[in-house]
């Protein structure tokens, strides 16, 4: 086992790590900032739209996805640039995956919205 911080240390200090990862993403990202303001319009609108449980979860669900796929995007695309500037095929292949995972979650959003609501 390696050393470190156990316990309620390890969790506070992993949230801190967290909420710095949330504010990079904020003031560096825009299109995090895009996609945290439908959620922030989404995610009140799921609960008025939804009827039970599961479509809360389904509605709230795909929209948290779309976040969870920018942060991960975000977090490879300053990866890449941080290792250099130069054009490399690897670099452009590692980015361009990470957005199209974004935009599987975009689209996972409108099938899942239309889902609920149409059926």
């Amino acid at each position: 086992m390696k050393p470190g911080n156990t316990g309620l240390t390890r969790i506070i200090k992993a949230g801190g790590y967290s909420w710095q990862g949330f504010k990079a993403a904020f003031r560096y990202e825009a299109a995090f900032r895009q996609e945290l303001l439908l959620a922030l319009i989404l995610l009140p609108l799921a609960f008025w739209l939804g009827e039970n449980g599961v479509d809360y979860a389904l509605l709230i669900g795909s929209v948290m996805l779309v976040l969870i796929a920018e942060l991960v995007n975000s977090a490879v695309e300053a990866v890449v640039d941080r290792f250099g500037g130069e054009m490399h095929e690897l670099s452009g292949r590692a980015k361009d995956i990470g957005s199209a995972a974004v935009f599987v979650a975009l689209a996972n959003v409108v099938i899942v919205w239309a889902c609920v609501l149409i059926f």
